[in-house]
């Protein structure tokens, strides 16, 4: 049954590549085919060489009977959801470990290929970085594999953040993904469906790049969606009230359970200024902070989105955010909450890498149209020049 199943996602992963045959390149075709064997590779890592709570969610849905998965189904969020969404896979069906692994590794990969098909539809010009072209060899970021292959919530809202964005690509055509999307993020982790309504709500909202229905249409249904849901952000992130006083000492008293766990990661930010706890939230661990290989390769990791964060912002930076795509001002504006919120509360680093994760895609795809819109900038100029 394992092998068989195995054989079935891994199959999937595939065909799933050949659907876009139609619409994407063939050396495309072979880069999706490459990071797909790329990304199993950091799953199998994953399952042998660290686990961690993965093999717990796995575990725990095995010993769950029918009354614990309809509880967890419909009655909690977070853990318990994940525990139910596992349930069928590895209870019903017996399915190991592994084979849940690769499961996740599947549903990894189909969010980095909408991140990839994003990227690939809404950047003009590639550019390029010590003479290696920036897309799609940002896609090759060791972390943006290994935090999205594992089983449990990382992966699925991984997941769940790539098919919603994709679907506000064209939001008419793709209602579905997008309520897919919002739903499945809402069970795993409540706040992070409230940032994404907030922020396309955001998007929408400033935009001038789509017709005015389909702003006032989408911009009142997302905030509309996120004050109806935000009496359940608040009951799963106990805040007791709406305050910025309540927001304060959630976020003292967060960071300092945080920074006790995992100790050979934690650091007290409680002391650290606020740009200080921005810049650690995105950019480290750096060089100083790596104590074993892992650290040391994010290290290399951070540092080179460092490198591309300062060549960005020395480039008329909110200039080119007005001049974006309204899809990539989404991913800014969701980068920059979730960023304000968590860089607050993680006292962290192994963590703050793992929930960075999630805005990682939009941070990368930033970069790749802010490279892009320099280099239209310059074929204007030079054009204009000639004429």
């Amino acid at each position: 049954m394992d092998i068989l199943f195995c054989v079935l996602f891994i199959s999937l992963g595939f065909l799933f590549i050949n659907s876009f045959k139609s619409r994407l390149t063939v050396g495309d075709i072979k880069t999706l085919r490459k990071l797909f064997v790329y990304h199993l590779i950091f799953g199998v890592y994953y399952c042998f060489f660290v686990q961690g709570d993965a093999i717990g969610h796995w575990r725990q849905a095995k010993l769950m009977n029918y009354e614990d998965f309809i509880y967890s189904l419909t009655e909690d969020k977070g853990t318990y959801f994940i525990h139910a969404f596992n349930f069928i896979p590895a209870q019903v069906l017996g399915l190991s470990y592994f084979t849940g692994t690769i499961m996740y590794c599947l549903l990894g990969f189909i969010g980095l290929t909408y991140f990839y098909l994003i990227a690939e539809k809404l950047i003009p010009y590639n550019s390029k970085f010590k003479n290696y072209y920036l897309f799609p060899g940002l896609f090759y970021l060791p972390n943006l594999h290994f935090w999205s292959c594992a089983v449990g919530k990382d992966t699925l809202l991984f997941f769940c953040i790539a098919i919603f964005m994709y679907g506000t690509v064209k939001p008419m055509k793709r209602i579905p993904m997008i309520v897919l999307g919002l739903t499945l993020a809402y069970f795993v982790r409540p706040h992070m469906a409230f940032f994404m309504l907030i922020a396309y709500g955001l998007a929408y909202f400033s935009t001038t790049k789509i017709s005015f229905f389909q702003r006032v249409l989408f911009f009142g249904l997302m905030i509309g969606i996120s004050i109806a849901i935000l009496p359940s952000v608040m009951k799963f992130t106990k805040v007791e009230e709406a305050t910025v006083q309540s927001f304060d000492e959630f976020s003292e008293l967060k960071s300092g359970l945080l920074s006790r766990t995992n100790v050979g990661s934690a650091i007290d930010i409680s002391s650290y200024p606020f740009p200080l706890k921005v810049f650690t939230f995105l950019y480290r661990p750096l060089f100083f902070d790596a104590n074993g290989i892992p650290a040391l390769l994010a290290s290399l990791e951070n540092l080179l989105l460092l490198i591309l964060s300062y060549r960005v912002l020395r480039n008329k930076p909110i200039l080119t955010f007005r001049k974006a795509p309204f899809v990539i001002q989404g991913m800014v504006y969701f980068l920059i909450i979730g960023t304000l919120a968590f860089s607050q509360s993680l006292g962290n680093l192994g963590i703050m890498i793992r929930m960075r994760n999630m805005f990682l895609p939009g941070l990368l795809i930033f970069f790749l149209w802010s490279f892009s819109y320099q280099k239209q900038m310059a074929l204007d100029r030079k054009k204009a020049i000639n004429q």
